[in-house]
């Protein structure tokens, strides 16, 4: 595993957690401008970036797809996979080349539910991953709305 992504995780999960997990990850890639996912499509795998970014984006009628947040090296990609019912809530796009440790959700969730240590700890680290997001979320609508009440959208 790349230092970086060591780091990253290590805030995530406890060591003995990390390592099982991505013992079950497979190394994947996708190209720039490669969509991994669509809001409202099924969450039946997740990633954690090796390199590169991904733009996680949500659909506005009528309009281009403001970009929420964007990911890099060590990040999670994607959380709905482990909360029913398995939907995507915003959609993901590769901003540069991506490579990322694919894990397929099913097996994932079956391992927590297996060890309940380790599904606490996962549970915890996609909990905290979630809450930054919804927050990262609100900002930059707020940033991106605060001038239609004066005409002038930013």
């Amino acid at each position: 595993m790349p230092p970086s992504i060591a780091l990253r995780m290590n805030h995530a999960l406890p060591p003995e957690h990390r390592a099982r997990l991505l013992r079950v990850g497979r190394e994947t890639a996708f190209p720039q401008g490669a969509r991994l996912f669509e809001e409202g499509g099924h969450a039946g795998r997740f990633w954690i970036v090796r390199s590169g970014t991904a733009a996680l984006d949500m659909h506005v009628p009528g309009r281009r797809p403001p970009v929420v947040e964007t990911l890099g090296i060590g990040d999670l990609l994607g959380w709905s996979w482990l909360y029913e019912p398995f939907v995507w809530q915003l959609g993901a796009v590769a901003v540069t080349p991506v490579q990322a440790y694919e894990f397929d959700a099913v097996a994932v969730r079956l391992m927590c539910l297996d060890d309940p240590a380790f599904g606490r700890a996962v549970e915890h680290w996609v909990g905290r991953v979630l809450a930054h997001r919804l927050s990262a979320a609100r900002a930059r609508l707020v940033d991106l709305y605060d001038g239609y009440e004066t005409g002038e959208p930013r």
